[in-house]
């Protein structure tokens, strides 16, 4: 490894926000679904490809984004990555139709499949391998904190200002990572890069692609470790099993909340509160506990409080109130606090420093892919009850109402 740099420091700080933009990203708009049916009159299916558009790209790219910057240069790709997020996410402020907004979401998966790897990847040409968990820790914090924060600013400004500031918003962020990694982050890659199976990939992105269209296009038409080491294996899979829960319970609850509660979007994002506070606490104890205990009972204890807020979720009824989602919420940020920056310290731990873009990429690769489906299976679970429960109940209204009903909550809400 390279002698630590002077400045090291400040340039993890620019790598944070690029991480922090890929975080706030992947929240904002759930706060905000409610708003895009209305505004855009997307449907339920609508709305779960404006999810899913994002994560599939993102996910099915990742390793050949990692791979790009081994064997290219994971400053120069990062910076293109940043560059690309930041340009789709002004033209998707701009977007009149659902079609051209999942266009862009599209893009900027593939603008966030190019930094989320990236950002990481080059911690340890950066850290000791003392200084190494702290960066890490510090580098998750920017991501992890973002997946909370995104509703709350996006309610703040759904509030104050037009749907499209949501990604909007984005803009200044990119800049900001922008000047910061090109002064301060050293260039790194592998000196001795090797080739990558890019039929494989494209293959693996297709296939995924049409797995997922099937499952949410479902109620409208019917319906290994390639390196070979158990760390590597169970620390993905703690990222597999969280992105999965998170991100399909989060598409479920920001309506809940918003529709079936009747609060306002503001108050929407401040009702997620607890996902933060959560996260914060849960990372401290997640250090505690790892360097007490050792990385294995840290991970465990994050995934059991993960698994009992789930749990936890699927008892919330609509007569339920606020202060069971809150006491959820609260526990699943624990749950994720602890568990992730831990996993993500062994999966770096594992990998040899010339393959730490394509492990980190395979490893959030596996995460989107599962969020993705986590969108799309918990969507259509719900679009499929609610359309079966409602059905009955809106027959006599002219086709054109009762189609709006049908396609979505905010559609039955404004039908009302």
């Amino acid at each position: 490894m390279n002698e630590p740099r002077a400045g090291r420091w400040w340039a993890l700080a620019a790598l944070v926000v690029s991480g922090l933009v890929i975080g706030l990203d992947s929240t904002v708009l759930i706060t905000a679904l409610p708003t895009l049916s209305s505004k855009l009159g997307a449907t339920t299916s609508d709305l779960q490809w404006i999810a899913a558009a994002y994560t599939l790209t993102l996910g099915g790219l990742l390793l050949p984004g990692g791979v790009l910057g081994d064997r290219y240069g994971r400053k120069r790709w990062l910076l293109v990555g940043l560059a690309i997020f930041g340009v789709s996410s002004v033209i998707a402020s701009q977007a009149t139709t659902a079609t051209a907004l999942i266009a862009m979401r599209a893009l900027m998966g593939v603008g966030a499949a190019l930094i989320l790897p990236l950002s990481l990847s080059i911690l340890p040409s950066m850290f000791t391998a003392e200084e190494r968990p702290r960066a890490i820790s510090a580098a998750a914090a920017g991501a992890f904190l973002g997946l909370p924060l995104g509703p709350l600013v996006a309610g703040w400004l759904l509030t104050h200002y037009a749907w499209g500031s949501v990604f909007l918003i984005n803009a200044p962020v990119v800049v900001i990572a922008l000047l910061g990694i090109w002064f301060l982050v050293p260039e790194s890659k592998d000196p001795q890069p090797r080739p990558f199976d890019w039929v494989g990939g494209l293959l693996a992105v297709v296939g995924v692609t049409a797995l997922v269209y099937g499952v949410i296009e479902q109620p409208l038409h019917g319906w290994t470790d390639p390196r070979g080491n158990r760390g590597f294996t169970w620390a993905t899979m703690a990222f597999v099993v969280t992105g999965f829960g998170l991100f399909g319970v989060m598409f479920i609850l920001t309506p809940y909340i918003q529709i079936v509660l009747g609060n306002d979007a503001q108050a929407t994002g401040i009702k997620l509160l607890p996902l933060i506070g959560g996260v914060i606490v849960g990372a401290g104890i997640g250090n505690v506990m790892a360097a007490r205990f050792g990385a294995r009972v840290a991970v465990s204890a994050g995934l059991a409080s993960t698994a009992a807020a789930l749990l936890g979720f699927s008892q919330i009824g609509a007569d339920a109130g606020y202060g069971a989602v809150g006491a959820a919420l609260l526990l699943i940020g624990i749950g994720i606090g602890i568990a992730l920056p831990t996993t993500l310290d062994v999966i770096l731990a594992t990998l040899p420093p010339t393959q730490t873009g394509a492990g980190s990429a395979l490893t959030r690769a596996l995460q989107q892919i599962a969020a993705t489906f986590g969108v799309a299976i918990l969507g259509s679970i719900l679009n499929n009850v609610y359309q079966a429960q409602l059905g009955p109940h809106v027959a006599a209204l002219p086709s054109q109402a009762r189609a709006v009903a049908l396609g979505s909550l905010a559609g039955a809400h404004a039908v009302a």
